[in-house]
Formats: C-alpha cells, structure tokens, sequence
C-alpha cells in the first residue's frame, strides 16, 4: 500500500463526466489499497470567467478580493469530485487551502507557501477517507485567502507530498508524458518513461509547458518522485501503479544508461527577440549601464554575447521575452544615446531551439553534431548559450520546426519502431 498524491488540471476536471471519469480512476487505486491525497484545479475556462467578472468591474482589482474570487473555481470542483467518490462508496471529504492550512506568505496572486497542517489530513486518512483538497490556494498568518499564481495547482501537489511523505506525487494532463519535443511538431517523438529533475527543469525553463517549473524545483528540493501521465488513457498497474514518465534524481547505479542517452529531449521557445547595441564604447561597466535599465523595467535577460570591435567599441546583443520587445527597444535606444553608442538595431522574429541531457557531461562532440546538423539545412545560428547539460541556440522564426526535425532525427531520438 502507497501514499499517491494525485492532482488534476482544469482539462481532466472540466465537465461532469470527467470529473466521474476521475473519479472512477481514483476508485481503481483505492481498490488497490493505496491512500490517496487528490488535489484539483478549477474547471477549465471558470478561472478565465472569474477574471473577466473582476476586470468587468476593476481592470486592476484590488489583490485581497481578487484572491478571494479567484479561490471559488476549486472549491466548486473539490465538492463536486467528492460527491462523485461518496456516490460509489468510496469516503471522501473535501478541503479548501485555509481548511487544509496550507500557511503562505502575504504576496496575494503569487503566494509561497510556508507551512502544511497535516493533523486533519492525517486523521481523514486513517479513516479510510480519499482527501480532496483544492489547488492553487492558501491562507497567510492574518486568515487572508491567498492564491499561489500560475502553476500553483502542481504546486500545492507537491508540497502535499512533501509534508506528508508520500511515495509518488502523480501530475495528471492531456497528454500521457514527457515526450523528447513536441509530438506536433515531430510526430514521431518518444515518450520517456524517466527524465532526471535537472534535465525537467532545464525543459521546462526553456519552453516545454507540460510542468510548471516551481513544481519541479519544489519536487527536487524535498526529494518528491513526480509522475506525468494522462487522465484520459487507463492506468496501468504493471509497474508500481501507472505509466506515464517518472521525474527523479539521476540514479548513479544506472550510469553507463544515462552515457547512452546522449539527449533527452529538444525544448523550443517561440516569445524570442533579440536587441543588439552596436559600437558602444568597451569600458568597465557598460554592461550594467545597459542591461539595468532593463532589470529596472522588470524585463527578464536570457542569453547575452558581446563582442568586441577591434576600433575600441562593443556591440553588446541579448534576448528578451517577445512581449517585452518594444518596451526594451525604446529604452536601449534612450541608452544609446547617453553611452554614445552607433545604434540599435532588433529582430522579433526569432526563435530558441534547445538539446537538453545528462550524457551530455560525459560525451564530446555534441555541439558539433547540432551544429553540423543545422548547417547542412542551411540553418544559420545567431547566438549559441550552453551550461551542463543544455546547448540553446537561436534561430530565425521560420526554421523552427525545420530544426527541431533535423536535429530530433540526429540524435535519434525518433520514436521506436
């Protein structure tokens, strides 16, 4: 018998009938004997009409009632769920975040959660109760309801099976794991049946949306085994409960296995743009006179290369998110003009395509191999970032899907036959 924390986006709980679906799979596993910790968003599209309730009243609503509105979406969907076990005899009791206590900080819309009460959930637990508990919600000191921001269902999973000690925290989607790219992009991409912690949140940093990156780090930090699998597909009880991918820590035991997988999946970002400042002049802190105006706009870096003029001048390019584009333009070009630089110049049409694996420390020649790959399609690279176990490079727009082909196929990461 396992401690499985289960949680449930707002696609798998989005009508009635799934949510009996969930229901139904959450009866399986309690046929097995496991206790089972369930955590649940709002039905798809009720936080989206919640939103759009407050903004029909305050553009900018006030942060505390904003919360307090935005909390009702899972509280709708922990009753409904529980009502939906209680019908096959299975006992549950639902929780809201402040019911739970689930202890946050006071940052309302982007909460971090602090501390989890477990006496109430322990106890349900031990009278054979399946606990449904709402995601993305919490309480802070002064009983304010808070909510956690973007992602914060998987979170609140998480930090459940943290506290609690449970022995898999299973993330349930649309999709049935993590794939080696996106299977729309290249149909025959594999599903991996493990990735390491640090190869999930190289992924999902550089644009992989099947979790969100604080519930990753959360899971590494407390050392939660994570599980990715579909709602909509039968669970399979062949291998200690389900299918789908298992997130983990590199196990050392199995090393000449991690050696031969080279990659494990090609990440890619579309919201790239990229800003260059040519002829500025190359002086000691130049670099911050141009990058902190743009962290005092509250405009994310990513990649950064400067080179260096053999006239005494820099041109100095990074990357920032697509939206921020035309905010970072205007004031590099204020900036331009204080540091006597020759001018700006900017592409919005671009995009990042990255290789991220272990093997990567204990393998030469991988960079050349994607590169060599990319050139042989004619692929030109603008900028090229690399740490451990990732190499990001950045493409024109229109070569995207052309790239994450070519070098899917070079690495032969391929679906199996």
């Amino acid at each position: 018998m396992a401690l499985i924390v289960q949680k449930f986006g707002g696609t798998s709980v989005g009508t009635v009938d799934r949510i009996e679906n969930v229901a139904e799979r959450i009866g399986k596993f309690r046929a097995r004997g496991d206790d089972i910790i369930v955590v649940v968003s709002a039905m798809s599209g009720e936080t989206n009409r919640l939103v759009a309730l407050a903004q029909s009243i305050n553009e900018k609503p006030d942060a505390r009632e904003y919360d307090v509105l935005l909390s009702t979406g899972e509280q709708v969907t922990i009753a409904l769920l529980s009502m939906a076990l209680n019908k096959r005899d299975i006992a549950a009791r639902s929780y809201t975040g402040s019911q739970v206590h689930i202890l946050t900080d006071s940052a309302h819309n982007k909460a971090r959660i602090l501390d989890i009460e477990e006496k109430n959930i322990r106890f349900d637990l031990q009278k054979g109760r399946v606990i449904v508990v709402a995601g993305f919600q919490g309480v802070d000191e002064s009983g304010n309801i808070t909510t956690l921001g973007r992602g914060g269902s998987d979170t609140t999973a998480v930090a459940l099976a943290a506290a609690l000690k449970a022995d898999e925290c299973q993330i349930y989607t649309d999709v049935d794991g993590v794939y080696t790219t996106d299977p729309r992009v290249v149909p025959e991409a594999r599903r991996l049946d493990k990735i390491t912690f640090e190869e999930m949140l190289e992924m999902a940093s550089l644009g992989s949306k099947v979790l969100q990156i604080r519930a990753v780090e959360f899971a590494g930090k407390y050392n939660v085994p994570l599980r990715v699998l579909s709602s909509f597909d039968e669970p399979n009880f062949t291998d200690d409960g389900a299918n789908g991918t298992l997130i983990t820590f590199e196990d050392k035991n199995e090393e000449n296995e991690m050696e031969q997988a080279l990659i494990s999946g090609i990440a890619f970002n579309r919201d790239e743009a990229k800003l260059t400042m040519l002829g500025v002049p190359d002086k000691p802190g130049v670099a911050h006179n141009i990058l902190g105006p743009i962290g005092d706009s509250n405009i994310e870096i990513d990649m950064i290369i400067q080179n260096i003029g053999a006239d005494g001048t820099t041109d100095f390019t990074f990357t920032v998110h697509r939206n921020d584009y035309s905010t970072a333009k205007d004031i590099l070009h204020k900036i331009a003009g204080e540091l006597g630089a020759r001018e700006v110049v900017g592409d919005d049409k671009i995009v990042k395509i990255s290789l991220v694996g272990v093997g990567m420390r204990s393998h030469a020649g991988i960079a050349s191999t994607m590169f060599k790959a990319l050139a042989d399609e004619g692929i030109n690279i603008n900028m090229i970032a690399t740490s451990e176990i990732k190499i990001s490079v950045v493409v024109d727009e229109k070569y995207l899907e052309l790239g994450v082909r070519t070098l899917h196929s070079a690495f032969g990461l391929e679906q199996a036959s």
